[in-house]
């Protein structure tokens, strides 16, 4: 994959085309950009619906960059294979011998440049926590957290920096929590609360 002025990975011009024909055709609008490294693991939010896929891989398409997001290796095969890797996918091995972020950091650690993109709420229904998964593969990896937000009453797809992971889980949450806190996804009664489990609340990662 081509480097980027910014050091993120590239897309082709088809698809970043297709991006903004896709934001336009639904009256969307980007605002904001990611920091320049190579590497970064992004969290978006509120995950309400499937459209929120849509939106935001659109979003990314149009800036131009190349996202990425996990799926077990075993998807990966013929036809489906060929288009989930086209549109960012990377297999990796959910074995005995490794869980989701074991299996995340890894595939990070193995090339140059790489977008990962999570849902931290894991699901589209209501829950009360965020999982914190996202934050761990993070840490491991010594990449920093870029954020997307999606605001479907302003039909606005919001880009920030973020943080850069202190390995105090609670504390940068609270860094974290601003900006996405009062957000309305397409569903606002689905979105989940942005909190961490009461064993993490006080969890340390370094």
């Amino acid at each position: 994959m081509p480097a980027s002025a910014t050091g993120l990975p590239r897309i082709d011009p088809f698809r970043r085309a297709l991006g903004r024909f896709i934001l336009r055709l639904f009256g969307w609008r980007v605002e904001g950009d990611w920091p320049a490294v190579p590497k970064l693991v992004v969290i978006f939010a509120p995950h309400t619906s499937n459209w929120d896929f849509v939106f935001s891989m659109s979003s990314v398409f149009s800036l131009g960059y190349r996202p990425n997001y996990i799926g077990k290796k075993s998807l990966f095969w013929g036809p489906m294979g060929w288009f989930m890797r086209w549109m960012g996918g990377i297999p990796v091995d959910r074995s005995a011998a490794f869980n989701t972020v074991d299996a995340t950091v890894q595939a990070i650690k193995m090339t140059e440049q790489v977008i990962i993109g999570i849902a931290p709420e894991g699901t589209r229904s209501h829950t009360k926590f965020w999982r914190s998964g996202f934050y761990h593969i993070a840490v491991q990896s010594d990449v920093p957290i870029a954020f997307i937000s999606l605001d479907y009453q302003k039909k606005l797809a919001r880009f920030a920096e973020g943080i850069t992971p202190s390995g105090d889980l609670a504390a940068d949450m609270e860094r974290i929590r601003p900006f996405f806190e009062g957000v309305p996804g397409k569903f606002p009664h689905q979105a989940s609360e942005i909190s961490l489990r009461p064993h993490e609340a006080g969890a340390t990662n370094k």
